[in-house]
């Protein structure tokens, strides 16, 4: 059997080592969760539904 290259890869088990890689594994988000992901355009419905209030909840 031949010994592979991490054989011989000296690996720093110190807790104390700062971690050098902060990035994310995965992202929160994906480009499919938005709309522009299905190929829609994105809109903003909040001026729409502030104006139908009800008089009651003034």
């Amino acid at each position: 059997m031949q010994p592979g290259l991490d054989d011989d890869r000296v690996v720093d088990l110190d807790d104390e080592a700062p971690f050098v890689d902060d990035a994310p594994v995965l992202p929160r988000t994906t480009r499919d969760d938005t709309d522009a992901g299905w190929g829609e355009r994105s809109y903003d419905n909040d001026d729409r539904l502030l104006a139908d209030r009800p008089p009651h909840w003034d």
